[in-house]
């Protein structure tokens, strides 16, 4: 996989004076079924998160509030995402490195996942991500 696979992803938004919905359906707005949902906040200005790739897993990141930045790369090249609109997602397929930072206050990050969690499904360390993926250091 390489980081043409992985783009932003436009949410359907109903507007109204009330305050705007989205909604997500898996298998239909994402290309994968939703499996598990968490998500990040309260993290400290400063902080990273990430620093891992998945063997199998598909994600998709929002940011619900405030902002931050992914930053993803394929082993070949790197491509930086601000996410700032809770209508809109960062699709990241698997074997992806990705890390976030630039958290804004008060931001939360929530992902979508295609399968539950499984310690075994992580690249935690680059260079063995390089390795699986065949690229020389």
């Amino acid at each position: 996989m390489s980081l043409d696979h992985c783009k932003i992803i436009n949410l359907p938004k109903i507007s109204d004076p009330r305050g705007n919905l989205t909604f997500i359906e898996g298998g239909n707005h994402i290309p994968f079924d939703i499996q598990r949902v968490y998500y990040l906040y309260d993290v400290p200005g400063g902080a990273e998160r990430g620093g891992h790739a998945h063997k199998n897993l598909h994600q998709l990141i929002i940011a619900m509030s405030g902002s931050f930045d992914v930053v993803l790369d394929d082993g070949g090249q790197k491509k930086r995402y601000h996410l700032n609109r809770s209508y809109q997602g960062l699709y990241v397929c698997s074997m992806i490195w990705r890390e976030l930072d630039n958290f804004s206050s008060g931001s939360v990050c929530m992902v979508l996942a295609s399968n539950k969690y499984d310690e075994d499904d992580y690249y935690r360390n680059y260079s063995e991500f390089l390795l699986a993926k065949g690229i020389d250091q």
